[in-house]
């Protein structure tokens, strides 16, 4: 009983008061079925607004329709495959799995488990996660609709008419979904992204013969229903969430009211969303241009909300507070600071579940400098890349930039969020320490996540998945999974339910500087402290300049006699030979690893094992010297142009067909 106090008052001092008692009414209305109340099941069809009436509507879009877009087309083979598979049924969930849902898909099976939820049921008798049912978001992925996006850049590159097929499948799930039925109304973010994602189709398609009266009354009658439901639950997401799902929700609204405005109750969306967006940016997105999910997934989908939001604003002759606009231009330079340039891909820092809303680019999911590039170009910058996306096309953007701006060689410090970078070259180290004032997502203080050459050579383990079970949720969120210390097995912060923490971290000093041929980390979090009140885990990173070369010196003190520290490595496979570690105690001796299996996550249900390198001492102090053998990159490179030029050879000498010269430029 003591302990479950102590939780208690533990969590109410990290999320607080307001947070708790909103969230027990909230059940409490839940269970007793007042919440329903204010959601009606199926209510009776109503047509609130002509196909006429929205076409006359003075909205400006991002195009007028699909005649109206004039960039190249560009038919590759790639996107034709992509939308091959999504009219035989299969859909690549997540940006990871490619799953066969077949051409009749109920909209409301769950893949992964074969669960058939029951769509007559009200959405606030479903629960989120259930052994049975398993993962909903297998269920939530197709119905959020952003597969819509390789359906309609399929439609314009190669210039054939989708509209029938994608009005096939918007009224399929319509007829399928009563109104606050079922598991695809248990979400008002879902909600929210299948009437943004239904209203870039309506305006592409807007001239299209498929879009008859029939076919826009049914979709004008659940795109209401939606936004009265987003609306009447987004205190759910503002209070007891707090997150990218508030901002999603926010900036719907607001722009319900720009695309839909004789809907009743759109003049209220709009002015509310348009606040409601403003003081979540202003408070999710820190001074700094860190995000409050400290997740480089997350802070991505924001980019993209952000993108939507302020180019729709100003096309309709409206603006954001200057806030907007700051956290916007912050957002992109850190996310730039932390990229690699070789690939544009991140450390796979913070939860991620492989969600990219508004996909439209062949680039892999990793990739984040077509939404960077986007934001930028809204806001008049080049971010530096020297390369240019389609996603600016179709946000109607051009390639003017005049303003010029790349993260220069050398310190970069995020305090408020709590990241700090050094960019080389050849590397880029990424440090996490800080405190929280909001959720965290991981237990991964002092995580030091390191990229050579654009290969990630100390990982981050990932997400995996939300909904599975208790053992693998805790290695993914937990500390075992980051390149930090343990206390024995124990994380460094109290796992609760799903995506509790208590006993959050907190950080007790921290500084990166230059000195002479060496940049030097220094930071201590006090950790552990369910353990024993006082723990403090300090580490110090010393890097040489322009060498593959990192000196790790960790140590706990105040730990309880008997419990020793762990110190705990990642490694890809594919590097197995080529980073060495060398450790030792306080006395000098060198300390031998245990070598065991690992797990690593890239995408969302995936999951392939890494060498997991583990030190431990009862001094509880270490240094490690962590290098790359730059001999066998060189090597491997040479052995790579020595292959291609080789299979040069065998073409022209006739002995193989010619391969194009993208995939001749990949090997390479």
């Amino acid at each position: 009983m003591a302990g479950a106090i102590n939780k208690i008052i533990n969590l109410a001092g990290n999320m607080g008061w307001r947070y708790l008692s909103f969230r027990a009414g909230y059940e409490l209305r839940r269970r007793c079925g007042l919440l329903k109340l204010k959601f009606p099941a199926a209510p009776p069809f109503k047509q609130y607004i002509t196909l006429e009436e929205w076409k006359k509507q003075p909205a400006i879009f991002f195009f007028k329709n699909n005649e109206s877009l004039t960039f190249p087309r560009d038919p590759q083979p790639e996107l034709k495959e992509i939308f091959s598979n999504i009219k035989d049924g299969k859909l690549l969930l997540f940006n990871s799995i490619l799953t066969d849902l077949g051409k009749d898909y109920d909209w409301v099976t769950n893949p992964d488990t074969g669960f058939h939820y029951d769509k007559k049921k009200h959405w606030t008798e479903i629960e989120d996660y259930s052994k049975e049912a398993g993962d909903i978001k297998y269920v939530w992925e197709k119905s959020r609709f952003s597969f819509l996006y390789d359906i309609i850049r399929y439609d314009y590159h190669f210039n054939h008419d989708c509209a029938e097929f994608v009005f096939g499948e918007i009224t399929s799930w319509i007829k399928s979904n009563p109104v606050n039925c079922g598991p695809n109304y248990r979400c008002s973010q879902e909600m929210s992204l299948r009437v943004l994602n239904w209203t870039f189709a309506l305006h592409y398609y807007r001239k299209s013969a498929f879009l008859t009266e029939e076919v826009f009354g049914q979709i004008q009658y659940a795109i209401y229903w939606h936004l009265d439901h987003v609306y009447k639950n987004i205190n759910f997401s503002r209070i007891a969430v707090r997150n990218n799902h508030a901002i999603t929700e926010a900036l719907t609204l607001y722009l319900a009211g720009i695309f839909y405005p004789s809907l009743p109750g759109a003049v209220l969306w709009k002015s509310q969303g348009k606040k409601w967006f403003e003081e979540e940016i202003a408070y999710q997105v820190y001074e700094d241009g860190t995000f409050l999910q400290f997740s480089m997934n997350y802070h991505r989908v924001v980019v993209q909300l952000l993108t939507w939001g302020i180019v729709l604003a100003e096309k309709n002759g409206e603006k954001f507070n200057d806030t907007v606009y700051a956290r916007a231009r912050l957002s992109v330079y850190f996310l730039r600071t932390c990229m690699v340039d070789e690939n544009g891909w991140l450390p796979n820092y913070g939860a991620n579940d492989g969600s990219l809303f508004f996909k439209l680019s062949n680039n892999h999911f990793r990739d984040y400098r077509p939404q960077l590039e986007a934001l930028a170009s809204v806001l008049g910058f080049d971010t530096g890349l020297n390369v240019s996306f389609e996603d600016r096309h179709w946000y109607g953007l051009t390639n003017d930039r005049k303003e010029k701006w790349n993260p220069l060689a050398g310190i970069h410090s995020f305090t408020k969020g709590g990241y700090f970078i050094i960019r080389e070259d050849d590397t880029l180290t990424f440090i996490k320490c800080g405190s929280y004032k909001d959720r965290p997502s991981h237990a991964d203080n002092l995580h030091l996540d390191v990229w050579y050459k654009g290969e990630n050579i100390l990982l981050d383990a990932g997400s995996y998945k939300y909904n599975t079970d208790d053992e693998t949720m805790r290695y993914f969120s937990g500390t075992q999974s980051h390149n930090t210390v343990m206390l024995d097995d124990k994380d460094q912060m109290l796992k609760g339910g799903r995506f509790i923490w208590y006993y959050w971290t907190r950080c007790a000093g921290v500084g990166l500087r230059e000195e002479g041929d060496e940049f030097v980390f220094e930071g201590r979090v006090m950790a552990f402290n369910y353990v024993k009140d006082g723990i403090e885990h300090k580490r110090t990173i010393i890097k040489k300049k322009d060498a593959a070369v990192w000196v790790v010196k960790d140590e706990l003190t105040n730990a309880p006699d008997g419990m020793k520290m762990k110190q705990l490595w990642h490694v890809p496979l594919s590097v197995i030979g080529r980073v060495t570690m060398t450790a030792k105690n306080i006395k000098g001796k060198e300390l031998l690893p245990k070598v065991q299996e690992g797990w690593y996550s890239s995408l969302y249900g995936q999951r392939v094992i890494t060498q997991e390198l583990v030190f431990s001492d009862e001094n509880n102090i270490m240094e490690t010297i962590i290098e790359v053998d730059e001999m066998s990159y060189k090597e491997e490179v040479m052995q790579g142009l020595k292959e291609a030029v080789e299979s040069m050879q065998q073409v022209n000498e006739g002995k193989l067909e010619p391969k194009p010269a993208k995939d001749l430029l990949d090997e390479l």
